[in-house]
């Protein structure tokens, strides 16, 4: 545990050594606030909600913003070499991919804690359910966790972080695409229904909508966590099978 957080805080110290890490963090409060009070019209709607004007950006803005971050992961130390110095310190392979993920994850929550305004915004404005509110954050750090997973795994596969963007990018839209409607009943109308309900259970949207709703299911908690361990445990296999490269 004492590796990880050695690799843990030297990544989080990585983040703020450039202004990359702030641009990052404003460009992220501009647009949520530019989706949650312009294109959600928050104070219009008249309802001390978060889960329409809010909460349903969440994972469109994820789909790019999540990918600039992890896309730098492991790329950018294959690239430089410095993966060869990290590699040959006394921490496992698991134990460096974690401590990675987990201070990339440490900085999406951090961006999206800083939000609150809006969340002081609707109780000002309102009497919201505040629990409701609460899950909704939690649902979405979640499935923030989700996309860093599978773009860190991702990142490792390529010294070109354009590439792993692109990559990331595709497989994230592919998660949330399983969730749409019109989606479903494109495969239902000739798959298996099997087929399709299981594609419905891979989508993050369908998770993180149920989550948002105040509705803390221990499956969607759970689906997230399975997601995050099963791409965190790939990321650890193609960083051993590249190390040589």
């Amino acid at each position: 545990m004492s590796q990880t957080l050695n690799i843990f805080r030297r990544e989080i110290a990585s983040y703020f050594a450039t202004p990359v890490a702030y641009v990052f963090i404003v460009i992220f409060l501009l647009l949520m606030g530019w989706f949650s009070w312009g294109f959600g019209r928050l104070f219009e709607s008249g309802q001390a909600d978060l889960y329409g004007p809010f909460f349903n950006f969440h994972p469109w803005l994820y789909l790019f913003l999540v990918p600039a971050i992890s896309m730098r992961l492991w790329a950018e130390e294959r690239k430089s070499g410095t993966i060869e110095l990290l590699l040959t310190l006394p921490v496992s392979m698991l134990q460096a991919v974690i401590g990675k993920f987990l201070a990339a994850w440490a900085f999406c929550g951090l961006a999206l804690a800083l939000t609150f305004p809006v969340w002081i915004s609707v109780n000002y404005l309102g009497e919201p359910d505040n629990g409701v509110i609460l899950a909704g954050y939690v649902g979405s750090f979640l499935m923030a966790g989700g996309f860093l997973a599978i773009g860190s795994c991702i990142s490792a596969t390529t010294r070109n972080q354009v590439v792993a963007f692109i990559l990331t990018v595709v497989v994230c839209f592919a998660f949330l695409l399983f969730g749409l409607s019109g989606v479903i009943d494109f495969f239902r109308g000739w798959a298996p229904s099997a087929l399709v309900d299981a594609l419905a259970g891979l989508s993050f949207s369908t998770h993180f909508d149920a989550i948002a709703k105040g509705v803390l299911d221990l499956r969607d908690i759970l689906f997230f966590l399975l997601v995050i361990a099963f791409w965190l445990a790939a990321n650890a296999i193609v960083i051993d099978l590249k190390k040589a490269d």
